[in-house]
């Protein structure tokens, strides 16, 4: 019996306009799943209703996959793939396996040669770096900095020598309600001509993607960014 095929289903960012930002195509393949790998099954549950899948969301197989799963569980969630059924992958937000632990999935998917197919869909991350202005020919994206105030700072100075040395667009998140904590040390920590890109709730109704100096930062009112995702972009002026 052939591997069914792993599809990694991007969802929404928010509150966003379904038809805005998938493509027909990949709707109308959820819609016909009915086995998924989750980070969230409850997100998970109200994405597949809203495009009305085929099937009473009550029929349909979850299974979870988050920051606490063990990977020693990993080779179970494979199962409907080696029993020759489809699965999909979802994200809480955006693309699967881009900064979220269903990478390892994938790559356990590989190893036993199961087929696994990307589907075009929003990322913040990718969608931030093309509205900065900043280097997209360069760029790293470094997840979440240190919590910690002065491991937090000793990591900024590094990642902005970085930029300047290489180039190299330095891109990283927040947990939403520290985002103003990480706003502040950005701007207390980078030097003043460094270029900061913020780019907030991006793909919904209220997204906003702003690039600045440090010291034009400075110089104005901060966005609120308390509990939004958001994406911090940093590169030198050229």
């Amino acid at each position: 019996m052939a591997n069914g095929t792993l599809y990694l289903i991007p969802v929404t960012l928010g509150g966003d306009n379904i038809n805005q930002v998938l493509p027909p195509d990949v709707v109308s393949l959820a819609q016909k799943l009915e086995h998924f790998v989750v980070e969230n099954e409850k997100s998970a549950r109200q994405f597949l209703s809203l495009i009305k899948h085929s099937k009473p969301i009550r029929e349909l197989q979850f299974s979870t996959l988050n920051e606490h799963t063990d990977d020693k569980s990993l080779p179970d969630l494979l199962k409907p793939l080696l029993a020759g059924k489809d699965v999909g992958l979802m994200s809480e937000a955006g693309c699967p396996a881009v900064a979220d632990p269903g990478a390892k999935l994938v790559a356990l998917a590989h190893l036993k040669g199961i087929h696994v197919a990307p589907l075009v869909g929003p990322s913040a991350i990718l969608m931030a770096l093309m509205a900065s202005g900043l280097n997209g020919q360069s760029f790293a994206f470094l997840g979440y900095l240190p919590v910690d105030k002065t491991e937090r700072s000793k990591k900024l100075k590094e990642i902005e020598k970085r930029a300047q040395t290489h180039r190299e667009t330095q891109i990283f998140i927040e947990t939403p309600y520290r985002n103003m904590q990480m706003l502040e040390a950005i701007l207390s920590t980078c030097h003043t001509n460094t270029r900061l890109c913020i780019a907030c709730n991006v793909s919904l109704p209220d997204e906003m993607i702003v690039t600045k100096a440090i010291n034009g930062w400075k110089q104005g009112a901060l966005p609120d960014l308390n509990k939004k995702p958001t994406v911090f972009l940093l590169l030198d002026n050229p």
